[in-house]
């Protein structure tokens, strides 16, 4: 079983994006259950060993990442690829999407009380949000939610993962709806 677990570790190392069982079953030509033992076996591994790495679950698949406890000395060395900071008005209208999705503009609008076109373009060219429908109402208006890049960027396995809001927050997303 260690061949097949390194094999497995190798992948996750080189791919350096999210697999899930499925694709590293086909990849190594291993069984899905042979790569959720391994899977399991390298979680035990990064736990015991004094490791720079962890075995995380990011948007449905598997990545190697480095250890919490070492990115701020990470990101102060070398930066984070593709560093794509965010204005408050771009997190804004990323929160509102996120936890309201699938919304449309005029939707977006009315939460934040301002125009959305900008946002909306900066975060569809960065590839967090995208067009997920139209809303069955007279004009048929585009309908966004976010995609698997803004999972990726925010460490999240699931839109699940997301902070609950508390009943204030919660009620002000509603608002619009």
């Amino acid at each position: 079983m260690e061949k097949e677990t390194a094999l497995i570790e190798a992948i996750l190392f080189l791919e350096g994006e999210p697999l899930d069982e499925n694709a590293l079953a086909k990849i190594s030509e291993l069984s899905k259950d042979v790569v959720l033992l391994c899977i399991d076996a390298l979680h035990k591994k990064y736990k015991e060993e004094h490791s720079g790495f962890e075995l995380v679950q990011i948007s449905g698949g598997w990545v190697l990442s480095p250890k919490k406890d070492l990115w701020d000395f990470l990101k102060e060395r070398y930066g984070k690829k593709n560093e794509a900071r965010l204005s408050k008005a771009a997190m804004e209208t990323l929160s509102i999407i996120a936890y309201s999705q699938p919304i449309t503009r005029s939707e977006i609008e009315a939460i934040r009380g301002v125009s959305a076109d900008n946002m909306i373009r900066l975060l569809v060219e960065r590839n967090f949000i995208r067009e997920v429908g139209k809303k069955d109402i007279p004009g048929k208006p585009v309908q966004f939610g976010t995609t698997k890049d803004f999972l990726k960027f925010f460490r999240l396995n699931s839109i699940a993962d997301l902070p609950k809001l508390d009943e204030t927050e919660s009620e002000r997303f509603e608002l619009a709806r």
